[in-house]
């Protein structure tokens, strides 16, 4: 099977001169007057991208917007020069275009395709967000599942289905998230609004590092593993209602986010990711079935089961992923079909794509 993956590298604009700093700047500046419903000249590719995109904020736009980059537009080069190794061409209102450098996270592969993409400005400087394409070859067979189970504990709890072994991830965040919070609610009491804003992006880089360190690893134990990735619909995570704390803790990770970082980075590396309906997967017992009692991380069942909640939940997932891979796919293991997997999987999956009932769509 072939599947149409895409990804972002974000590219910091670097050594711009004068003229073109000036250039780019009246770009920007022309767009969020536009956007505001006043008379403003544009590049007209960017004026219709502008219209296309963002024409519910025309005439009340309350933020900035980016420059939105038509894909037939978009031209990058590696040059190899001393002030960069690639170079993008900017197209702007009165010079047309000209030439920038651009400083991207990581190498800029060959063999892609360039789509829409971004022109940001951060504080001072201007950053290049290019969506790249490239046609990839999922993987049809699998020697296991990991199974993800998101949480307020751990907002990642992965365990590997052959062996059962859980990997917590979030700790760190828990953390940060807690203590901007509360630094967030001194400074509002101090009316230094500034100061939150300051706070507020240095927290956003801090957690989406920490995210994006997350979903590299647990695609890179899926690889290792020869795994499909499994987790459960996160619109029934939001459905819980257990209280203004938890609540405000619930609302305010960033889980659909860590979800899309697992999802396109797995599916770039030809690994499939299939999401299902976790209902009842943290009430239940794993090895019995019987629903059981979850507090404070603990989860007892009658059968005499005590176990790590986040893990019984992330099993739980696992199993339900194995009940409809053993209802529609190609499986030579008997042992899908028994409570324990001891042995490993080896199911086709292509069955699975594009069926509505089995994969939600994103």
């Amino acid at each position: 099977m072939i599947y149409l993956a895409k990804k972002i590298i974000k590219c910091k604009i670097v050594e711009l001169t004068n003229i073109k700093k000036e250039l780019l700047e009246n770009e920007y500046n022309n767009l969020q007057t536009f956007l505001q419903g006043k008379d403003a000249k544009l590049y007209s590719a960017n004026k219709q991208q502008a219209i296309r995109f963002y024409h519910k904020a025309i005439g009340k736009a309350e933020r900035e917007y980016p420059i939105s980059v038509r894909k037939d537009l978009i031209e990058v080069e590696k040059q190899n020069t001393k002030i960069a190794e690639y170079w993008c061409r900017i197209r702007v209102r009165g010079r047309r275009n000209f030439w920038v450098a651009i400083k991207p996270h990581q190498d800029i592969p060959e063999d892609v395709s360039f789509c829409e993409s971004k022109i940001l400005k951060k504080g001072n400087d201007f950053f290049v967000y290019l969506t790249i394409e490239k046609e990839i070859k999922i993987i049809r067979e699998y020697d296991d599942i990991l199974a993800i189970d998101f949480g307020i504990r751990h907002i990642a709890s992965v365990v590997q289905m052959s062996t059962k072994k859980p990997i917590f991830y979030g700790k760190e965040l828990r953390k940060v998230r807690g203590h901007y919070f509360y630094l967030r609610k001194r400074l509002g009491e101090k009316k230094a609004l500034e100061t939150i804003k300051k706070i507020g992006r240095k927290e956003h880089r801090i957690v989406n590092d920490y995210l994006h360190k997350i979903s590299r690893e647990i695609v890179e134990q899926a690889i290792k593993t020869n795994s499909l990735i499994v987790f459960g619909n996160l619109k029934e995570i939001r459905k819980q209602n257990k209280g203004r704390r938890f609540n405000r803790k619930l609302n305010s990770f960033p889980y659909f986010k860590l979800a899309q970082y697992i999802k396109y980075k797995a599916e770039w590396k030809g690994i499939k990711v299939m999401k299902i309906s976790e209902a009842y997967t943290s009430q239940i017992c794993h090895r019995c079935g019987e629903k059981g009692i979850r507090n404070n991380g603990l989860f007892k069942c009658e059968c005499g089961l005590e176990d790590n909640s986040d893990r019984n939940g992330a099993i739980n997932i696992g199993k339900r992923a194995l009940g409809y891979i053993s209802k529609v796919g190609d499986v030579s293991e008997p042992s899908l079909n028994s409570a324990e997997m001891t042995e490993p999987l080896k199911a086709n999956v292509q069955d699975l794509v594009g069926k509505p009932s089995l994969l939600v769509g994103w």
